[in-house]
């Protein structure tokens, strides 16, 4: 696999037509392998942003039959491109699954993850979220080893369960991902750290392409699609302004020097937990 390569995140602002974002998401896809890049990443939720279960229900389908999914098989392979899909909503079973897909450049699907972690919360200003309700969690940890690389998957909420992080990078994982739909209350609070924080916890880059902007549901995303290197530094960040595409040199060798330098894999420890 090479040591350097040119990776992008597309920020969207996925509607509740299905089309529509893949016209919107095949558009900035397409530019961003025109600008180098060799492995793109879309959001969570690329294919449709409707929190109405009703609405949602009426245009999800089974992963054999979307259309967003058959579309980007097609564009990977059309662009020679290694495609992470943030995630799509899809039905199994009685309820539906968060899936992310990691597509090579042949147009066939190398990796699937569900998201583990489903957000249930009362924010402070009354947005209240309740994905469990709709969602079926994962509960397999995957790392796709691709041909730039060996990438972690998450989405959205799993950010803040850094045990999830530390397992991806103690079984190989160069690259951490994931990819959002933070709500701007959120994300103004801790997106950038939390970010920062599973890059410099593990010595990894972390790629996260993410929503952006106010959403026909009614929600408002927060954007900073980012790219950041195993040091903590960013590297590459799209911004609040709208949908687009941004851009970084992935050199993995800093991932060997972080990991030297500052050898937290290796000297963790477990323990046990009593009461004084």
């Amino acid at each position: 696999m090479p040591q350097i390569f040119k990776a992008a995140v597309v920020q969207l602002n996925s509607s509740a037509d299905v089309l529509k974002n893949i016209s919107h998401a095949s558009v900035f896809i397409s530019e961003a392998a025109k600008r180098g890049a060799t492995y793109i990443q879309t959001p969570e939720m690329s294919s449709i942003v409707d929190r109405d279960k009703n609405n949602l229900l009426r245009q999800v389908c089974f992963e054999e039959d979307d259309v967003f999914l058959s579309a980007m098989l097609k564009l990977a392979k059309e662009l020679g491109i290694t495609l992470h899909i943030g995630s799509v909503a899809l039905k199994q079973g009685e309820k539906l699954v968060n899936r992310a897909f990691i597509i090579d450049t042949k147009g066939l699907i190398r990796a699937r993850y569900d998201k583990i972690h489903l957000y249930d919360v009362d924010l402070p200003n009354g947005e209240s979220w309740r994905e469990s309700s709709s969602y079926t969690a994962g509960s397999t940890a995957v790392i796709a080893d691709i041909e730039q690389a060996k990438i972690g998957l998450s989405i959205c909420y799993d950010l803040r369960f850094p045990a999830l992080y530390h397992a991806l990078a103690q079984n190989g994982a160069q690259i951490l991902t994931a990819p959002s739909c933070f709500t701007r209350q959120t994300g103004e609070a801790h997106w950038h750290v939390l970010q920062r924080a599973r890059a410099i916890e593990t010595g990894s880059f972390m790629i996260s392409a993410a929503q952006i902007g106010p959403h026909e549901d009614g929600r408002e995303t927060y954007g900073h699609s980012i790219i950041i290197d195993p040091w903590g530094r960013v590297l590459a960040d799209a911004g609040n302004k709208g949908p687009g595409i941004a851009l970084a040199d992935i050199d993995l060798s800093l991932v060997y020097h972080a990991r030297q330098m500052i050898p937290t894999l290796q000297h963790a420890k477990s323990f046990t937990t009593k009461q004084a």
